[in-house]
């Protein structure tokens, strides 16, 4: 049996997450929801959301001393992040006057209007559908034509230190990094969650990957 654990720090859209992984899991997956370290060391696969503000997400993965386990986790088992589970993974955002993250990668979080630029029309927060166009082949897009959509609500966006990192970009007023992979991690901008049945696809993709490039 394969033990897939959302991570719960009092931040994310967890319900949604449980019930999507439910519909395309096989049957022999046990799909558990926890904030306690030994749930995230002893899961096979690990799924990381997340929403709200980068320090308050930090505050509570520090207090919840998960910080340690998300690391390891990233580098010994397949790891999905969604939405603030992708930011948090670089070393620091700009948000909240700025805060440190977790380093798991290279690179800074930063606001929409800074880089995108919130061209006539574009609004911040980025709430709603957009097209993902995939940089590079990796597992989780298997079935998953080009330029598709998928649901987006945010107003920062992540800048890795190494563009190689980058598996998907989206224009909102320019080009940003919505998808990046490396390793056993592959982290989104996007909510799979929400985004119908090429976001269900993406999650059955990961419930399948066996961490093999």
């Amino acid at each position: 049996m394969t033990t897939i654990t959302i991570v719960d720090y009092g931040m994310g859209n967890l319900r949604s997450v449980e019930k999507a992984l439910q519909c395309v899991s096989p049957q022999r997956t046990r799909i558990v929801t926890g904030g306690d370290a030994g749930l995230i060391d002893g899961a096979d696969k690990v799924v990381f959301p997340g929403q709200g503000a980068a320090g308050d997400c930090m505050g509570a993965i520090h207090a919840r001393g998960l910080a340690a386990p998300l690391a390891r986790a990233a580098a010994e088992k397949p790891f999905l992040g969604i939405c603030m589970g992708l930011q948090v993974l670089l070393e620091r955002s700009d948000e909240n006057g700025g805060t440190d993250c977790l380093g798991v990668f290279a690179g800074r979080v930063r606001h929409l209007n800074e880089h995108a630029g919130a061209a006539p029309g574009r609004k911040i927060p980025h709430i709603g559908w957009n097209r993902v166009r995939q940089t590079r082949r990796h597992p989780l897009w298997h079935g998953i034509a080009d330029d598709e959509h998928f649901y987006f609500v945010h107003s920062y966006h992540v800048e890795p230190a190494d563009d190689a990192l980058v598996a998907g970009r989206t224009e909102y007023g320019a080009e940003f990094a919505c998808a990046v992979a490396s390793g056993l991690v592959f982290a989104v901008q996007f909510h799979p969650e929400k985004s119908a049945a090429n976001g269900l696809r993406l999650l059955e993709n990961f419930v399948r990957w066996d961490g093999a490039l």
